[in-house]
């Protein structure tokens, strides 16, 4: 099951991802991950939160260009190897990484990955054996 994966265009500008985080901590909205990609004039905030439908509305409230965005998501042993046993489940399957990044949690680590088909890509890996993680599951780590 893919989880939702909050994606927001930020200006690259100081102060903008600051206005992102307090619009989101009024909120009560909580950040499980996080990953920021930028160029010269934007960026973009990539970020998987307790609440996304929640999130996606306040953002946009706060004029935010905010969208949802289906990633898939594996928990891995906090240990050296781990990772790659991981993707080479990815290659075997022929599943192709547009991005991914990672947060770890107090057992384990979280690898989350952007992929060109995310339903095919989760079907080929879970014949691999490989579960990924559902959005509650995310927000409970």
């Amino acid at each position: 099951m893919s989880v939702n994966q909050v994606s927001v265009f930020l200006e690259n500008r100081a102060g903008t991802l600051n206005r992102l985080t307090e619009v989101l901590a009024t909120n009560k909205i909580n950040i499980r991950a996080l990953s920021l990609a930028e160029t010269s004039e934007f960026g973009i905030v990539r970020m998987l939160v307790n609440d996304v439908f929640e999130a996606t509305n306040v953002l946009k409230e706060n004029n935010f260009v905010a969208t949802l965005t289906p990633v898939l998501a594996y928990a891995i042993a906090d240990e050296a190897g781990d990772l790659n046993n991981l993707l080479k489940n990815f290659s075997a399957a022929n599943v192709n990484i547009e991005y991914m990044y990672a947060f770890a949690g107090k057992e384990r680590a979280y690898m989350i990955f952007r992929v060109n088909d995310t339903k095919k890509a989760e079907a080929l890996l879970k014949s691999h054996g490989l579960n990924s993680l559902t959005q509650e599951e995310i927000a409970a780590v």
